[in-house]
């Protein structure tokens, strides 16, 4: 599945351009798992060819994570919760969305509150469905924008200088993103436990 998604992304970039870039990186932000890993390292590939200009590949890049980030939160806006649901569960299976995968990215929401809609970005799974809950808790839509376009903006500009470090070789990446996705994971749980006991020798001491 992977390689197929990876052929995919290449064709779509390398017919289309920086329009291709949008639309697959909105695709990835409106619940369609187009791996960013794919599109925007194999875009930083053609930067270091000449081919592209970074800032523009970066920009695009976050902009196409946003729009479709919005689609996903206007989605879980209107459709609240219980539609969500359905529509998961009815046609999920057709774009490889799993009701496991949307109740992660609730509780996360839930748990972390509104800066995981940035921190998402950087995060396995959770940064394509982030949105749906952000939408049906009716978070506030500027804060929202904000949070998804530099969150979006950061992880595009790290996979496209990885990308063009890599050259040709962009596609070793696919192996060790997925370990850093476990680091990265494992450190936001550290992070966010070391929080919670300061908190609670904070209160504690009152």
């Amino acid at each position: 599945m992977l390689e197929t998604l990876g052929t995919f992304v290449i064709n779509i970039i390398s017919d289309t351009g920086y329009l291709g870039i949008f639309l697959l990186m909105a695709l990835e932000s409106a619940c369609i798992p187009i791996p960013s890993e794919a599109t925007m390292p194999f875009s930083g590939s053609l930067v270091a060819l000449g081919r592209f200009n970074l800032w523009m590949v970066v920009l695009i890049g976050a902009l196409g994570n946003l729009a479709g980030s919005l689609l996903a939160y206007a989605v879980g806006y209107w459709g609240q919760d219980k539609i969500v649901r359905i529509l998961i569960v009815k046609y999920g299976r057709y774009f490889l969305i799993s009701e496991h995968e949307y109740d992660r990215a609730q509780k996360w929401f839930l748990k972390y509150g509104e800066i995981i809609v940035f921190a998402s970005r950087m995060l396995p799974v959770v940064r394509t469905f982030i949105s749906l809950p952000a939408g049906i808790a009716k978070m506030n839509l500027t804060k929202f924008i904000l949070y998804t376009t530099i969150g979006s903006f950061f992880w595009s500009l790290v996979l496209t200088s990885v990308g063009m470090i890599l050259g040709q070789n962009w596609q070793s990446l696919e192996v060790y993103f997925r370990q850093f996705d476990v680091l990265i994971v494992a450190g936001l749980t550290v992070g966010g436990l070391f929080y919670l006991y300061h908190k609670y020798k904070q209160l504690k001491k009152r």
